[in-house]
């Protein structure tokens, strides 16, 4: 069966005396559920389940052992780029980056054609992107098909990072790096407003943490986050508690509690900056200057929960979130090019992306006294 997808806009339960005590206002939360399977998402999601699935309960077993997770990320070499994207590489302080330049014209002409053919993305909009991989595997190569796709799609240029990851690094270096990719943006020239931050999976959860470092650090705030499938909280107990701990096709149910270990193992053995701080996971954190936000998340995944709280946590302060519940999607379906949600999901991220600057359009248009 092709997508169904029947939209349903509703509220997620909110917690208002918890969003009172914080001083913030209650913003409902726009979810759309995407009803409707293919049969290559039905496919994929058996796949998975019989084979990625053991092999990340093995790693759960034994994530202490020294595995080659850079494999990962060199096998991300067959994958290309989409034909309308050029890479470019980028150095940055700590870790390497890369162009995703589109070269798709966005605006066609009576005869169909572009009437001005670009070299560059528009300048309206560009994307700092952080790739998933529990901190720990891949990179630009993994996950250069999807940026591209979604350079493609949205008509804007990815800065795509090469972040710091564990064993060697903890997560927090992690973040300095992407805070690092937006002051590289904004030294190329593009506007707080301008720059979307997104990620899927461990980068989903980056995203947040980059946002909430903007906040700390005193820098403007970006125009939007765009998590797919994120992670959120890296406390286990509220996933294991869920019935996905179950039905989720690639997390078995111990992969989180093994995260959640390695985190605080590398955590405990390097120092940063002189001391262990407590770690603060986005659902805990002071969400209340957050940009809009989008959420994509199958309805089955072992993160779900996560997205559902996430969503929640930001109605409660007042910050603008569509949560998109794609029904029975495998963990960052995005990224399987053969599955039809998977193209109506990067089409959405672009629908997010046009509105916000439509919207940043009517806001600049509007005169004091007009």
């Amino acid at each position: 069966m092709s997508i169904a997808s029947a939209e349903m806009t509703t509220s997620l339960r909110r917690n208002a005396g918890r969003a009172a005590s914080h001083g913030y206002g209650v913003t409902p939360v726009d979810r759309q559920d995407f009803v409707g399977t293919s049969v290559q998402g039905r496919a994929l999601a058996t796949y998975l389940r019989t084979t990625v699935r053991p092999f990340l309960g093995l790693w759960a077993q034994t994530h202490s052992l020294p595995w080659p997770t850079g494999l990962v990320d060199q096998a991300g070499r067959l994958l290309p780029p989409v034909g309308t994207t050029r890479c470019t590489p980028v150095k940055l302080d700590n870790c390497r980056a890369e162009w995703v330049h589109s070269d798709r014209p966005r605006r066609l002409g009576p005869t169909g054609r572009s009437e001005t053919p670009r070299r560059r993305a528009d300048r309206d909009r560009v994307i700092l992107y952080l790739h998933g991989g529990a901190f720990v595997v891949c990179g630009l190569n993994s996950h250069r098909r999807l940026t591209s796709r979604i350079a493609h799609t949205t008509g804007a240029d990815v800065l795509s990072i090469d972040y710091r990851m564990m064993p060697r690094n903890p997560i927090s270096h992690a973040v300095e790096d992407g805070v690092d990719g937006y002051r590289y943006l904004l030294d190329s020239g593009y506007l707080p407003e301008q720059i979307f931050i997104a990620g899927d999976s461990a980068g989903g959860y980056l995203s947040f943490m980059v946002s909430l470092a903007l906040t700390s650090l005193g820098l403007p705030q970006a125009g939007g986050i765009i998590a797919l499938s994120p992670l959120t909280d890296l406390d286990p107990s509220r996933k294991m508690a869920h019935p996905n701990a179950a039905r989720c096709p690639v997390f078995p149910a111990g992969a989180v509690p093994a995260l959640t270990a390695l985190a605080d193992s590398v955590e405990a053995r390097i120092v940063v900056e002189g001391k262990r701080g407590p770690r603060v996971c986005p659902v805990n954190a002071d969400l209340s200057d957050m940009p809009p936000v989008l959420l994509q998340v199958g309805s089955n995944e072992m993160v779900y929960a996560d997205s559902e709280l996430m969503a929640d946590r930001l109605a409660e302060a007042g910050v603008d979130c569509r949560l998109q519940v794609w029904e029975n999607q495998v963990h960052v379906f995005q990224a399987a090019d053969f599955v039809p949600e998977s193209g109506r999901a990067i089409r959405e991220i672009a629908a997010f992306v046009d509105e916000r600057v439509a919207s940043r359009g009517r806001t600049s248009a509007i005169r004091p006294g007009a």
